[in-house]
């Protein structure tokens, strides 16, 4: 199992909300979930073979701004 981690745009239940559909849409995660505590608004997305490009795709088709893909060490 892969973990992939963003900093977004993603501030709030709402925008949490605004994109629950489109990850139930796609097969390709097994989980995902948006830390509004942090700063940063850390997407963490897991799944396997996950591609960033993928999930930066999802993202802003559902009208949000994945800023960088940060390492698994950096968000801890």
């Amino acid at each position: 199992m892969e973990t992939l981690r963003f900093k977004t745009n993603i501030n709030c239940s709402g925008c949490v909300s605004a994109i629950k559909p489109h990850f139930k849409r796609s097969n390709d995660f097994v989980s995902w979930k948006v830390d509004l505590n942090d700063p940063g608004k850390i997407l963490i997305v897991t799944g396997e073979n996950l591609q960033s490009e993928k999930v930066i795709k999802l993202v802003e088709g559902a009208g949000f701004i994945i800023k960088e893909e940060i390492d698994s060490d950096e968000s801890r």
